[in-house]
């Protein structure tokens, strides 16, 4: 039978650690899997055959397919169940993997990354709606939220380390291959550890019409975003994408207006701290999140590092974000969710703006470490500072979807973000030379450093949710 929205009793207390385990691994391959192609993209271009234009679709084919189906994998979470969900997204990784890495031909290997992509939508709200039905709301759940986000924002930095070692020792299918057995892992081990789903309550219906709409809509917008700044904002491509975007998120809300059950409830929009938290997630990827893009192309452009090396390089801030997604945890207790995310985006704010004056092509990697520090305690703090805030007096039926338009804010702020920076910083990565580029990332650090100056402000303004 279908399984419900209803919320298991968390497992037996002995056994909160290997669940909160597998979780972490979750939202861990997640991360990775963003990122750890960075360093491989040089000879998946040579050994396939990709255009210069079009490599760039290694990374926006992933990007634009989490984006797009992220709403639709909350709700299913919610009423599908959320083990279900898990343990099918995980299997669509192991094999969506296995087939990347045997790819022989680009436009294969593009799908594969779409695919990685809806798995990737499925299995996040999964993972977080777990996290947040498994734990009771307050301390447990705002550790348990600590260990998985540790996971997740260091998975950001540390996918360019293991890529680089992978890449280096065993070539760029290894990137693809390495999922194959933690994906099959997580799969069985959270069937094996999960409560089973309950019986669906039969008064709940899946919205398919606000589900089709609101992913196709969503898709093409991710899309549009990442598309335009190459092709162009007035480009016949662009200007569809970007009318058929309008029509079918017009098309999602008179449905959800009409629906019994709709697919984002107007309970949650009600929910002062979920709108708001989600502001945070849409701003949060759009600074922090893009960081690394633009480290990797002073890492190897500016200094010439290998892939290795370059991966080296991204070790001290994957330790740095895990140490500050502990520190978030605990300085809830502390000082408040408010003033917590206000500390977090203020050290990200001071964190990138000694990162602009400290980059230059004759200093060493020391003369990053104060800014490196600063900017990554700020990430790892403000990352689990806004996941705690999302899931905060949400009911467990809704974690699901809830969970789906936090990280549905978190893609599309990330798209924005990286397409503002890039135009910020004068087109880097497209055929910059060295001085350039340079003066085009000191500009995206000091950009990031605004907007995360102007969200800790905000953030101090708003008042307490309710």
């Amino acid at each position: 039978m279908m399984s419900v929205t209803e919320p298991a009793r968390a497992p037996h207390r002995e056994r909160l650690g290997l669940p909160l385990l597998v979780l972490a691994a979750g939202q861990l391959v997640i991360s990775l899997d963003y990122s750890i192609v960075y360093v491989a993209l040089p000879g998946i271009g040579e050994r396939l055959g990709f255009s210069d234009h079009d490599l760039q679709w290694v990374v926006s084919a992933y990007v634009v397919t989490s984006g797009g189906f992220l709403l639709l994998g909350g709700r299913a979470a919610d009423l599908l169940g959320r083990r279900r969900m898990f343990v099918v997204a995980a299997l669509l990784y192991a094999g969506s993997s296995l087939v990347g890495g045997l790819a022989q031909e680009p436009w294969l290997l593009i799908a594969v990354r779409a695919v990685q992509g809806i798995g990737g939508s499925l299995l996040f709200p999964a993972t977080l709606s777990l996290i947040n039905t498994l734990y009771e709301e307050g301390p447990v759940r705002n550790r348990a939220l600590a260990v998985w986000g540790a996971a997740g924002a260091g998975g950001l930095c540390f996918g360019s380390l293991l890529g680089g070692v992978l890449v280096e020792t065993f070539g760029w299918p290894s990137v693809f291959f390495v999922n194959v057995p933690v994906a099959t892992g997580i799969a069985l081990s959270g069937r094996a550890l999960f409560p089973a789903d309950r019986v669906r309550d039969g008064s709940r219906r899946f919205d398919a019409v606000g589900a089709l709409t609101a992913t196709g809509g969503l898709t093409l917008l991710v899309f549009l975003l990442v598309h335009a700044p190459a092709a162009g904002w007035r480009s016949p491509g662009t200007l569809a994408s970007a009318a058929a975007s309008l029509v079918l998120l017009a098309l999602f809300a008179v449905a959800e207006s009409r629906s019994r059950d709709p697919l984002v409830p107007g309970r949650l929009l009600a929910h002062r701290g979920l709108p708001a938290a989600m502001a945070v997630t849409a701003l949060f990827s759009a600074t922090f999140s893009s960081a690394p893009y633009f480290l990797t192309l002073y890492f190897q452009r500016v200094h010439g590092y290998s892939a290795l090396a370059t991966g080296f390089a991204f070790l001290v801030p994957a330790v740095v974000v895990a140490i500050g997604t502990q520190a978030g945890a605990r300085s809830v207790a502390a000082f408040g969710m408010r003033r917590m995310l206000a500390g977090g985006l203020g050290l990200g704010t001071v964190g990138a703006v000694a990162l602009a004056l400290a980059l230059g092509g004759d200093r060493g990697y020391a003369v990053l470490l104060p800014g490196i520090v600063l900017f990554g305690i700020g990430q790892g703090a403000a990352w689990t500072g806004m996941w705690i805030a999302a899931s905060s007096g949400v009911a467990p039926g809704d974690q699901g979807v809830a969970s789906g338009m936090a990280s549905t804010t978190l893609q599309i702020g990330g798209a924005v973000g990286l397409a503002v920076l890039v135009a910020a910083s004068g087109g880097v990565g497209q055929g910059s030379d060295g001085s350039a580029l340079l003066d085009g990332i000191r500009t995206v650090f000091l950009v990031s450093a605004a907007a995360l100056a102007c969200g800790a402000l905000a953030t101090l303004t708003v008042r307490r949710s309710t």
